[in-house]
C-alpha cells in the first residue's frame, strides 16, 4: 500500500508540474508598446498586442518581438557630392517607428539596417540636387525631402520615418578656407558701410547744427538792430521834444523884461567869446567902428530882436 501511495503521490506531483509548465507556456504577458508575432508549425498565426494573451503550448511559438516605440538610429558619416561638384562629409540621426510588425518581420530581413542604408542613399541623392551654399541655408528643407523619400520606399516594410536630422556637414579644408575668407570680406564690407553711414550722419548733423546756429545768429542780429533802431528813434524823439520844450521856455521868457536882459547878457558874452576865438586864430582883427564896443554889439542885437517882436 505504501508503494502504491508513493506512486500516486509522485504521479500527482508530476502532473502538477506538467500543468504549471503548460500554463506558463500558454500564458504570455505582452509589455506596452510591443508586439509578439506568433507562428504555428512555422507559419504566421497571429500578432499579440499588449496585455494578457494565450497560445497553444508546444505548437505555437513567438517568432518575433517588435518594439512599437519611436527609435533613433545613428546614420554613419558618408561622402556626398553637391550639384556644384563639392565633396562633403555628412552624418545624421534617423527617427522612426514600426507601424506594422508583420511587414517589419516578413517584409525585410533587418528593418533597422535597411532603413539606415535607405537614409544614406537618399541623403546622397538629395545633396546631389543642391549647391553647397544651399545645403547650409536650406537644411530644414533637405531634412524634409529625405524623410519624404524614405517614407515612400519604406512603406512595404511597415516602417514610418518621423524625422531626419543632419548633424554635421563638413566640406573640404580648401572650401572652408575660401568660405572663411568670403565671410571675413563680408564682415569688413558691412563694417565699412556702417562706418560710412556713421560719417554721413555725423556730417548731416554738423551741417544742420551750423545751419541752425547761423539762423539763430541772424535772428539775434536782426533783433539787436531792431532794438538799436528803436532806441535811437526814441532818443531822437526825446531830444527833439526836449529841444522844443527848451525853445518854448526860451521864447516865453524872452517876452519878459528879465528875459530881455538875460538875452542881452548872453549875446554880449557870446560876442566877446567870438572875438577871443578870432584873436586866437589871427594876429590881426578888423572890426567896424560901430562894433568896437560890446555895448554897440548888444544894441544891434536888441534892435533885431525888437524888430522881430514888433513884426509878430
Amino acid at each position: 500500500m505504501d508503494i502504491i501511495f508513493d506512486y500516486l503521490l509522485t504521479a500527482q506531483t508530476a502532473l502538477l508540474i506538467f500543468v504549471i509548465v503548460l500554463a506558463k507556456s500558454s500564458i504570455k504577458f505582452v509589455p506596452q508598446n510591443r508586439a509578439y508575432l506568433i507562428e504555428r508549425f512555422g507559419k504566421f498565426q497571429s500578432t499579440k498586442e499588449a496585455g494578457l494573451n494565450f497560445i497553444v503550448p508546444f505548437i505555437d511559438r513567438i517568432a518575433a518581438d517588435r518594439s512599437l516605440k519611436e527609435q533613433a538610429v545613428d546614420v554613419p558619416e558618408q561622402s556626398a557630392i553637391t550639384k556644384d561638384n563639392i565633396s562633403l562629409s555628412v552624418d545624421g540621426v534617423l527617427y522612426f517607428r514600426v507601424l506594422d510588425p508583420y511587414k517589419a518581420t516578413y517584409g525585410v530581413d533587418n528593418y533597422v539596417f535597411a532603413v539606415t542604408q535607405l537614409a544614406q542613399t537618399t541623403m546622397r541623392s538629395e545633396l546631389g540636387k543642391m549647391e553647397l551654399d544651399k545645403t547650409f541655408e536650406e537644411r530644414d528643407m533637405l531634412n524634409t525631402n529625405i524623410v519624404s523619400a524614405i517614407n515612400d520606399a519604406a512603406g512595404p516594410w511597415g516602417i514610418q520615418v518621423l524625422r531626419y536630422e543632419i548633424k554635421d556637414i563638413v566640406p573640404p579644408q580648401s572650401v572652408m578656407e575660401a568660405m572663411e575668407a568670403q565671410m571675413k570680406a563680408e564682415r569688413v564690407k558691412r563694417a565699412q558701410i556702417l562706418e560710412s553711414e556713421g560719417d554721413r550722419q555725423a556730417a548731416i548733423n554738423r551741417a544742420e547744427g551750423e545751419k541752425a546756429s547761423v539762423v539763430l545768429s541772424a535772428e539775434a542780429d536782426k533783433e539787436q538792430q531792431v532794438l538799436l533802431a528803436e532806441g535811437e528813434a526814441k532818443a531822437i524823439i526825446a531830444v527833439a521834444e526836449a529841444q522844443a520844450e527848451a525853445l518854448k521856455k526860451v521864447g516865453k521868457e524872452a517876452n519878459t523884461e528879465e528875459g530881455q536882459k538875460a538875452i542881452q547878457l548872453d549875446l554880449a558874452t557870446k560876442a566877446i567869446e567870438a572875438k577871443q576865438e578870432i584873436a586866437k586864430e589871427s594876429s590881426i582883427v578888423l572890426l567896424p567902428d560901430s562894433a568896437t564896443e560890446a555895448a554897440s554889439v548888444v544894441a544891434q542885437a536888441m534892435t533885431v530882436i525888437n524888430s522881430m517882436n514888433k513884426a509878430k
